[in-house]
């Protein structure tokens, strides 16, 4: 009996888990799933509990009955990982052997990684929505907050869903119109990036929206510090960003036991092949999602994508064969641009966004970089998808490799 062992019970682990028990012998694979809780969330809507949209209890089930039978589960934490011995040992010093390990244990906010991040203001001027604590907290202090000057705030990059900073702020302008208090909201958006998102066509787009909102963009700024006292964020190079509200991206990190294991780099993403997901060190380990090192969003289509591709490289690899589904980056996320609107962006390792139409080229329904009314159906419709289609791992009417069909390329030169 060969083991199959997956850490991490999230999108990653709970997909390939689905997919991988349909093409393994149940006589020949042992799957187990290891996570330390058996509550599985919905992180897309996180974004949307400080606004009302969706309440916490919409985001939460057990990750239990997302997995299929014939595969164990085990709610443990996980001590580390000794791939000499091929086991993986948990906190109760139980020891699992493995044949091949799937790490997909994702990224988590660390504010305490930012000094004055998380001493004593976190929860009250200082915010964040990225834990589903922090939501909930965050929803708290936007229902009877009076107003001041709102900072929008990302420590580094790579973060988990690099669009949803600017849906944030969006979402926020249309939230305080509606509440007719957006006169008394001075808002800023403040970045480490060169520009509003990480690709220059997208930028360009997501900058003069953020300018026609009437959001100061603030590039360039390397934090050092939040001063909780003085309500200021202190970049390295001595700038300071006053707030009365600060809504901040806190330093993103793969699992602490990816480092006490020696398998991560000095964020705890563990390096893999980005078109294979083959760990660079070890030939019967592979990183899947966030947990990974692959130079692309963390974000949930990349886990769609890249899976449909995995399982049969998965299968090629356990049989000594060559790889030959290569994985080329491809993601795609909708932007909520508030006020019932929304645009979607496309694009893989080697392209950047692009104007167009997708997933039919001329048709859509979705437009590439403009906002509609379809793109904001297509992100609220997602909650139903995520939940009854792509956990379980059933094939969706989307390729998984980028196609350029559709794309506007003049865009480029402008």
């Amino acid at each position: 009996m060969r083991r199959l062992l997956i850490l991490g019970g999230g999108t990653a682990g709970t997909i390939a888990a689905n997919r991988l028990r349909r093409r393994l012998s149940p006589d020949e694979w042992r799957i187990t799933v290891v996570d330390h809780s058996d509550s599985h969330y919905y992180q897309p809507g996180q974004l949307f509990i400080p606004f009302g949209t969706y309440q916490p209890r919409d985001l939460v089930k057990p990750r239990r009955r997302f997995l299929p039978d014939g595969v164990d589960f085990i709610v443990a934490e996980i001590d580390r990982v000794v791939p000499e011995e091929n086991k993986v040992l948990l906190g109760d010093e139980t020891a699992l052997d493995y044949d091949y390990l799937i790490i997909a244990t994702g990224t988590t906010p660390r504010p305490q990684e930012t000094p004055g991040m998380a001493e004593g203001e976190l929860g009250k001027s200082i915010h964040e929505f990225y834990s589903f604590e922090g939501a909930i907290a965050l929803a708290d202090k936007l229902a009877d907050w009076d107003g001041g000057r709102l900072a929008i705030h990302i420590v580094d990059m790579p973060i988990k869903c690099p669009v949803a900073p600017l849906e944030f702020t969006f979402l926020a302008d249309a939230y305080f119109a509606k509440q007719g208090m957006r006169d008394r909201v001075e808002m800023v958006f403040v970045t480490p990036l060169d520009g509003a998102f990480t690709r220059p066509v997208a930028a360009r787009h997501l900058g003069a929206m953020l300018e026609e909102r009437k959001v100061t963009l603030e590039t360039d700024f390397m934090v050092e510090r939040v001063d909780p006292e003085e309500k200021k964020l202190v970049s390295y190079d001595e700038r300071e960003v006053p707030f009365d509200l600060l809504v901040t991206v806190p330093l993103n990190m793969g699992a602490d036991y990816v480092a006490r294991s020696g398998l991560g780099d000095e964020l705890n993403y563990v390096p893999v092949d980005p078109q294979t997901l083959l760990s660079r060190a070890h030939d019967n380990i592979f990183a899947l999602g966030d947990a990974s090192d692959i130079p692309t969003s963390k974000a949930g289509s990349v886990v769609h994508f890249s899976l449909e591709l995995f399982e049969d490289n998965f299968i090629q690899h356990v049989h000594g064969r060559p790889m030959t589904r290569l994985f080329d980056g491809h993601a795609n996320c909708f932007i909520e641009s508030g006020r019932g609107q929304g645009l979607l962006i496309d694009f893989n390792y080697d392209t950047e966004p692009l104007p167009g139409k997708y997933p039919l080229p001329g048709l859509g329904p979705f437009t590439l970089l403009r906002e509609s009314e379809a793109n904001h159906w297509g992100k609220m419709m997602f909650r139903w998808v995520y939940w009854n289609l792509l956990l379980p791992g059933k094939e969706m009417p989307l390729e998984p490799l980028m196609s350029m069909a559709g794309k506007e390329l003049e865009e480029v030169v402008k």
